[in-house]
């Protein structure tokens, strides 16, 4: 029986339904926009933006990394930039060794295998079966400061000196969960981690930190990893040199000892002055850099400024940053904004006036294990000036008679 009820909500369906076939066109004619119930235009405000499938920064903004088309080499975050300590997951900074690879994650495969008593493939959807973490920490390129060590100019800015550092929230399995439920052998002590991209690059790990601490990771800032990243999956060590956290994870192997392979012995080893090599040196150092007053900036005489930077460590927390407007002749505690996590950056600032005369600002992090950082001239002194990676020395930026804040050179 048709009622009265049923004919009016046939009827609304129907003009639904023709009205849904319409909207293809309507939008086309539009120019792609709809605008949604409710929505007002007073007379001379033309309406905004309409919904988009992804958002857009504003074009007043306009940050990037640089440089950019490095198939085997780097690109720098825009450190002064930014704001807070999440870096942008477009922005965060990119090191490859044989360009970036894509794979398709119906076929990725994670081989665990060596001194383990299931030799194991894990597919993407098997790791996402496992319980996951997520957690804040920074990566950091081993040769981040390098050109600030070897050839530094004035006119280097916060990202050239120090951008080979981001800070994220990752997401994935505890590798700990892993190896526990596939089984380690009596005597295995390292692990060996292979990339899948062109140059299968390979690092050996502690087993002690893979038991610790390390994660297989699949997402970063609530989105799956990017391809530059590591897309599906890379290992995350955190606090420790970048090059060991290797990107799309194909193979784990557990061994007896380190396997000794291309990627830790022709690079990642530090000469030292006395003609013998510091080798693997994976944690990185307690280290800070000022990211605004910085160049190429110019500050008017009598003008407050927030000099603001970040600060971290591989061994902890931060717990000081001290900041000198005079050179280093006298220190100030700098604010640490909270929430200050472990292996994480850490944004500091100081309010401070330039009264007009030259002036030079350092910042000098501390962290939770007492560790500070040393001045340049220590750093030159312990480490030599052949020394490739590992630069945490102190920064300084100078400011000039004109309001020209240039990199300290030489101190």
């Amino acid at each position: 029986m048709i009622t009265r009820r049923s004919l009016l909500v046939g009827g609304a369906a129907a003009a639904g339904t023709a009205l849904l076939g319409t909207l293809p066109s309507i939008i086309q004619a539009e120019g792609s926009r709809t605008p949604s119930s409710g929505a007002t235009q007073p007379p001379g405000r033309p309406l905004g933006e309409p919904t988009s499938a992804l958002s857009a920064r504003s074009p007043f903004e306009r940050p990037a990394r640089t440089p950019i088309g490095q198939v085997a080499g780097a690109s720098f975050s825009p450190l002064q930039e930014l704001s807070g300590t999440i870096t942008p997951t477009d922005l965060h900074f990119e090191r490859h060794h044989a360009g970036v690879p894509i794979i398709n994650p119906a076929d990725y495969g994670l081989l665990v295998h060596g001194l383990v008593d299931r030799p194991t493939v894990f597919t993407l959807a098997d790791l996402k079966r496992l319980p996951s973490t997520t957690r804040t920490y920074f990566l950091e390129c081993a040769g981040n400061g390098r050109t600030a060590y070897r050839s530094p100019k004035r006119e280097l800015t916060p990202q050239l000196i120090d951008g080979l550092t981001s800070n994220a929230e990752w997401t994935g399995v505890p590798l700990t969960t892993v190896l526990t439920e596939i089984g380690v052998k009596p005597g295995a002590a390292w692990m060996l981690a292979e990339g899948g991209d062109a140059a299968l690059l390979s690092r050996s790990i502690p087993l002690e930190k893979a038991m610790d601490d390390a994660v297989l990771v699949y997402a970063q800032n609530g989105e799956p990893l990017r391809p530059a990243a590591g897309y599906p999956v890379r290992l995350l060590l955190p606090g420790w040199e970048g090059n060991v956290n290797v990107k799309w994870l194909r193979r784990l192997k557990l061994i007896a000892q380190p396997n000794m392979s291309r990627d830790e012995t022709s690079r990642y080893t530090d000469p030292l002055p006395n003609g013998t090599a510091r080798q693997f040196s994976f944690v990185m150092d307690v280290k800070s850099i000022i990211t605004y007053p910085a160049h190429p900036v110019r500050l008017g005489p009598q003008e407050w400024v927030q000099i603001a930077g970040i600060a971290w460590s591989g061994r902890g927390r931060i717990t000081r940053v001290e900041v000198s407007t005079d050179g280093g002749v006298t220190w100030t505690a700098g604010e640490l904004q909270e929430p200050v996590l472990s292996k994480a950056h850490a944004r500091f600032t100081r309010m401070w006036r330039w009264t007009g005369e030259p002036a030079t600002l350092l910042s000098r992090a501390t962290d939770e294990t007492g560790a500070t950082q040393p001045t340049l001239v220590e750093f030159r002194e312990k480490r030599g000036q052949g020394t490739d990676y590992h630069f945490n020395h102190i920064r300084g930026w100078v400011v000039e008679q004109d309001g020209l804040v240039v990199y300290q050179v030489g101190a």
